[in-house]
């Protein structure tokens, strides 16, 4: 069990820093796209990136080139992805949740 939570524990860091690369590209995109007036990538989009494990990205981001952080109702569902996020993340760490991924994978 010690060498799956390990494991698990390295995969999750990957994931996450891949996640929150990508997330951080589009966001940048879509900042680009909003001064030119093209293509905007949906609110949704970026709200699902921060879901599934992009919100550090995100909220670099959203500091870094300014982005996303004048409208307040983009910023309640953010920070509830950013919740839900880590409610289940705390889940995963837990001895429950890493024998339950164990026997899933």
């Amino acid at each position: 069990m010690v060498e799956f939570y390990d494991s698990l524990l390295i995969n999750i860091a990957m994931l996450y820093c891949g996640v929150s690369f990508i997330t951080l590209l589009t966001y940048g995109y879509d900042k680009f796209a909003a001064e030119s007036r093209s293509w905007r990538v949906s609110e949704s989009t970026l709200l699902l990136l921060g879901l599934l494990g992009g919100w550090p990205g995100a909220i670099v981001a959203q500091q870094g080139f300014r982005h996303k952080t004048r409208k307040l109702s983009f910023r309640r569902q953010f920070w509830a992805t950013v919740v839900v996020n880590m409610g289940v993340l705390l889940w995963l760490l837990s001895p429950f949740g890493a024998r339950w991924l164990q026997k899933v994978l």
